[in-house]
């Protein structure tokens, strides 16, 4: 299922339960699949127009009055056009809302540079106490969805629109704390997070039928990052490869490398867009013109280890 369909269907569900919840959406809700929430809670789900600041604002103002007010629109203009507000109105006065970002890096394809978010994570894990989810798949997202509604803080939740590969099924639970391990391995370690997931996993079986027994960790939650996990799995394997749907600047490499040095220092190298802005193009397109497609995956972890 498309991820929009699971938003909109889980944002249901809690709005019928919780009626304190208010949903916003910035002229975006037939992009987003959001649109049958104003039908169904007319007084709780409107659109703010093309005003994302305003409604950024005003999320901060409904939850100081004690609503959970959740915002979406597309990823920067959910990040680096309201970065004030999340910073100030909404962090500093520590206030609870929820941001749910779309079409996240590559995934916005042919809506171009202008809305192409690479640098969402980077910008805002600088800001302190917001909490970042970079999600995986439609069986993540509703567990993520059902687990941060009573979060305090600000959680900023990063999607793709449209339906990715299943990484995990009905039976996945969602420990916004924990990183999942989807395969222990000792040769050499890949964190992915997001999207990235799918191709990590498809890289990790081509490297098995080659001999190399590699570790899979997803990395759903950029922060507060999963420290241990990262430690245990790099005191085994002393070499890893990230791969994430975001510059390599200030995303999953930039928080893996801080953990590494710190506490496991290991040989790290990281795939993703290498400090470039997007482009027009298709998923597939964009994946191989930024050297993040499956076969990138298998080529750098073999190259680390010396094939």
């Amino acid at each position: 299922m498309e991820m929009r369909k699971v938003l909109c269907s889980v944002m249901e569900e809690l709005m019928h339960k919780d009626e304190n919840i208010v949903f916003m959406d910035a002229d975006l809700a037939e992009a987003n699949g959001t649109m049958p929430l104003r039908d169904i809670f007319p007084e709780r789900a409107f659109d703010v127009g093309i005003s994302e600041q305003n409604m950024a604002g005003m999320a901060a103002g409904m939850s100081a009055y004690g609503m959970k007010p959740y915002i979406c629109t597309f990823t920067p203009f959910a990040s680096r056009r309201i970065c004030d507000q999340i910073a100030i109105s909404m962090a500093y006065a520590k206030q609870n809302v929820k941001i749910i970002a779309t079409d996240a890096g590559i995934a916005a394809e042919t809506n171009g540079g202008t809305h192409m978010s690479f640098e969402d994570i980077g910008v805002l894990r600088s800001i302190p106490s917001i909490t970042i989810i970079d999600v995986v798949d439609e069986f993540q997202l509703r567990e993520v969805l059902y687990k941060t509604v009573d979060y305090k803080g600000v959680v900023y939740i990063r999607i793709v629109r449209k339906e990715t590969a299943k990484v995990f099924d009905e039976n996945y639970k969602f420990n916004l704390l924990k990183a999942d391990v989807l395969k222990e391995g000792k040769d050499i370690t890949i964190f992915s997070t997001g999207i990235m997931t799918g191709f990590a996993v498809e890289a990790a079986a081509i490297l098995k039928e080659q001999g190399i027994d590699t570790e899979v960790i997803s990395v759903h939650t950029i922060k507060p990052i999963d420290r241990e996990t990262i430690v245990n799995s790099l005191k085994k394997t002393k070499k890893a490869v990230t791969i994430e749907n975001h510059n390599v600047i200030g995303g999953l490499y930039s928080a893996i490398a801080e953990v590494s040095c710190s506490e496991s220092p290991s040989y790290i190298r990281a795939l993703g867009v290498q400090d470039h802005f997007g482009e027009v193009g298709n998923m597939k397109f964009l994946r191989e013109k930024y050297k993040m497609a499956t076969e990138d995956i298998v080529d750098e972890c073999k190259k680390m280890l010396g094939f």
